[in-house]
């Protein structure tokens, strides 16, 4: 291969790593999100989750309850035993409202939002939901300072053991010119 098809193959080479190979979102940063995992206190036939609205309420009687609306990665979503929302912006105080197997459909307490990524386990009762905040340590922070600390880690953690390998390094070279004395 000549000098010339060197720097067409390079040239070529240089262009076809630049082609992206999946679509760039402009919407791809972490949304806020709750995860409410459901269980049965009552006895009798296990009842599946049929559908579900969740409740958006900036008065802490939920008196201006808004349905989530949905647009984008917003919007709130049930399988048979979980339900799942992720948001834009989430007001401060929520209510629940599931439609069970049963037939009857069962409203929740209020609850607040209990962090950036929140999990509540719901109480499936009789005639209504209670909806309690699970503690999660890993959510603690938001993703943005979960990053931050990942890659301070990823930082650190390569300097330190490099320090430690280049000490026993220097430290066993003077113990070789101590035994060569």
């Amino acid at each position: 291969m000549n000098l010339k098809h060197k720097k067409i193959f390079t040239l070529l080479a240089i262009l076809l790593s630049l082609i992206p190979f999946q679509t760039a979102l402009a919407d791809m940063g972490p949304k806020p999100s709750m995860d409410f995992n459901f269980t049965q206190s009552f006895s009798g036939e296990q009842i599946s989750i049929v559908d579900g609205i969740l409740f958006e309420c900036e008065q802490a009687d939920c008196s201006d309850a808004k349905p989530l609306e949905e647009m984008g990665p917003q919007h709130f979503a049930c399988d048979v035993v979980t339900c799942h929302a992720n948001f834009y912006m989430e007001a401060p105080y929520h209510r629940i409202e599931i439609q069970f197997s049963d037939g009857k459909t069962r409203q929740s307490n209020i609850f607040e939002t209990a962090g950036f990524s929140s999990i509540y386990n719901v109480t499936i009762q009789e005639d209504d939901l209670l909806v309690k905040a699970k503690f999660n340590p890993t959510k603690i922070f938001s993703p943005y300072i979960n990053l931050i600390f990942l890659c301070a880690a990823c930082i650190i953690f390569p300097i330190v053991t490099a320090a430690i390998i280049a000490f026993f390094y220097v430290l066993r070279l003077k113990k070789r010119n101590e035994t060569e004395k």
